[in-house]
């Protein structure tokens, strides 16, 4: 894959963290329990998200993680930034150091064109946009429907 698993973390993170209520600060241990990663390898990622200004965190009882801004403010291209640095949309698919136009490798071209159109994705899509995607077409961001209890949850706290 093109992303680190680091990355991927954040971003389904990121996706878990926009579908809770905005500002409700969440464990990193909840976090990786509910998307089944090492809450040790989550607490690095969420230390770039936070470098990045992406999320806010909090020490303590009712300490964990939050998203710094609006879940429409914040793009996956800031997401990957964040973790893998902007390589992913500047560089060689092969590594290979001066691959360009004048000095290109056997993929350039077409490389070329494809980052160029995952770059822009990147950029305009939203964690919004991920979230209600997640929400209207109840797709799964990991290996159980978090989705359904997440909601679950939701409509028995407003019963009460």
């Amino acid at each position: 894959m093109l992303l680190s698993k680091g990355c991927e973390h954040g971003l389904r993170s990121m996706l878990y963290l926009s579908l809770r209520e905005n500002g409700e600060y969440v464990s990193i241990r909840e976090i990786g329990d509910a998307l089944d990663i090492s809450s040790t390898f989550l607490t690095k990622v969420f230390q770039e998200l936070n470098d990045a200004g992406l999320v806010d965190s909090r020490r303590g009882r009712y300490g964990g993680v939050t998203l710094a801004r609006e879940p429409d403010g914040i793009t996956l291209y800031q997401i990957v930034a964040a973790v893998d640095g902007e390589s992913l949309f500047t560089e060689c698919v092969l590594g290979l150091p001066g691959c360009g136009k004048e000095k290109p490798c056997p993929l350039h071209r077409e490389w070329a064109r494809q980052r160029d159109q995952l770059e822009l994705m990147f950029r305009r899509m939203t964690m919004k946009e991920m979230a209600d995607r997640a929400i209207d077409r109840n797709i799964r961001i990991t290996a159980e429907a978090i989705i359904d209890e997440m909601m679950a949850s939701e409509d028995r706290e407003e019963q009460e």
